[in-house]
């Protein structure tokens, strides 16, 4: 497992945000729109880790302020933040689109 998806140029980045948040008038709607894009993209379920112990990602939810995984142990479920996830080698398809959620928390 490893922390980050793969690594996409500063172009592919602001063009995948521009398509996520295009008519998006603050920073809420913004965020509608990157849930939104991944949930359309990212492929689940998949493993992976969180505080070193693997879990399954079955989706993502949309919370106050962040994006969660929904995940599962066993017949546990909980909501994590998405990006506090070690993503699998190789990653799901769809991943990419959570390093756009990661570059744009990172402007915020």
């Amino acid at each position: 497992m490893k922390n980050r998806g793969p690594r996409l140029s500063r172009k592919r980045l602001n063009d995948l945000l521009e398509e996520a948040t295009v008519d998006c008038y603050n920073e809420s709607e913004e965020l509608c729109g990157l849930f939104t894009m991944i949930q359309d993209a990212l492929e689940v379920p998949f493993e992976a880790e969180i505080l070193g112990v693997t879990v399954t990602v079955e989706r993502v939810d949309l919370a106050h302020n962040s994006i969660l995984a929904v995940c599962r142990r066993g017949r546990t479920r909980q909501r994590v933040p998405l990006l506090d996830l070690a993503l699998p080698s190789p990653p799901p398809k769809g991943v990419e689109r959570i390093e756009v959620y990661r570059s744009w928390q990172r402007r915020l």
